[in-house]
């Protein structure tokens, strides 16, 4: 006999934190109590709304500031970003890059449009993040080490470079993965696109990675309406990014001179200056993540059959979104309670589905413990 949970109780626990109302309650929505109608309005205004502006200056200056990294550049969106930081950490055609399955497809989809090939990794239970231990022990078994970095004696491909991701914006464990990283010469580019607030040992996310990615989107902790941003401590590293962001353009006062092959991927002014009135609030924002957060860590206390996924040990993490996880018995209600909190009104929805599963990664390399697809 299937074991049951109690669908009611989850319904309480999730009624007892959320505010009564008759509309659908979302995942997330974005805040806009601060200064951003005055400084979309002096874009406005001034007709600063394009790809340059004080506002893109400044916003890249405090997102340096508030992560503690050297440099900050800001793009279009957060695939963008995860795009040149491969190309940043060298990643060439034909190289495979180690992700974890359970990713959103941006991670996936910026390692091909590199031309490389993603080759997908295990999670665990403590971090929803990149295992490293069972990753070192993967890398004994298939990696060859060669002169000139480590290879798939499966596939004869080089592989160059791990993008953890931030699951939740709840921080991988990133010590060990750098250990692994440094034994296997992988280049390390962390996906923190959901992390911004995040902190791993009081440092924040971002700054493990030789360069790493962050989100602005719509349903992100801040937002730009759409935009993302490279991290990273190499400032030869940042001026390369914001040169090849910037369509490789030589400065000139008139000429149109590129000197390599650039992107269009530049955050226009009137983005940034939402983005600049958003981090004014990040602490705000935080604190009202984790308040939430901690409603709910009590409300599912004792629920039989689901447990509230809290940060990792060591970590801070910003809860951009609040998870649970259903025990082995139950999972195969998770549908059912999907329906049952949409119906009366609570937006809910699974985690993204696994990379492999998807008919355009189906056949790419993977650990033999994450399953094949079905």
């Amino acid at each position: 006999m299937t074991a049951q949970f109690n669908a009611e109780a989850v319904l309480a626990a999730l009624r007892s934190v959320l505010p009564s109302q008759n509309q659908l309650i979302p995942l997330h929505e974005p805040l806009f109590n601060g200064n951003e109608w005055a400084y979309v309005k002096e874009c406005l205004d001034t007709g600063w709304v394009s790809s340059v502006g004080k506002f893109v200056d400044k916003f890249e200056e405090e997102l340096a500031v508030y992560t503690g990294v050297k440099r900050a550049v800001a793009v279009v969106n957060g695939t963008a970003a995860l795009h040149v930081c491969l190309l940043l950490a060298g990643v060439k055609p034909g190289d495979e890059v180690l992700i974890p399955a359970l990713t959103f497809v941006a991670t996936a989809n910026a390692v091909t449009y590199c031309g490389a090939i993603p080759h997908f990794v295990d999670s665990e239970e403590t971090t929803l993040g990149v295992a490293p231990c069972k990753l070192a022990d993967y890398l004994n078994e298939i990696g060859e080490q060669r002169s000139d970095g480590c290879y798939n004696r499966n596939t004869g491909r080089r592989i160059r470079a791990i993008v953890p991701m931030h699951t939740f914006g709840h921080p991988v464990d990133l010590d060990p993965l750098v250990e692994v990283c440094g034994k296997f010469n992988l280049k390390l580019v962390e996906d923190a696109a959901e992390s911004l607030g995040s902190f791993y040992k009081g440092k924040h996310t971002g700054n493990w990675g030789c360069v790493s990615a962050l989100s602005f989107n719509g349903n992100k902790t801040i937002t730009t309406g759409g935009g993302g941003a490279i991290l990273t401590n190499d400032e030869e590293l940042g001026c390369i990014a914001k040169h090849i962001t910037t369509t490789a353009k030589r400065p000139h006062r008139w000429e149109f001179n590129h000197d390599m092959i650039g992107y269009n991927y530049r955050m226009p002014n009137i983005n940034a200056a939402l983005g600049c009135a958003q981090l004014e609030q990040l602490p705000l924002f935080l604190s009202a993540k984790r308040e939430l957060a901690d409603a709910y860590r009590q409300a599912f206390a004792g629920i039989v059959g689901v447990n509230y996924f809290s940060e990792p040990a060591n970590s801070q993490s910003n809860y951009w979104l609040n998870a649970l996880i259903l025990d082995e018995p139950f999972a195969g209600q998770r549908d059912d309670l999907l329906k049952w909190t949409n119906d009366v009104g609570i937006m809910t929805r699974p985690v993204w589905t696994v990379m492999h599963k998807l008919p355009m990664f189906a056949c790419c390399p993977r650990m033999p413990s994450i399953l094949n697809p079905v």
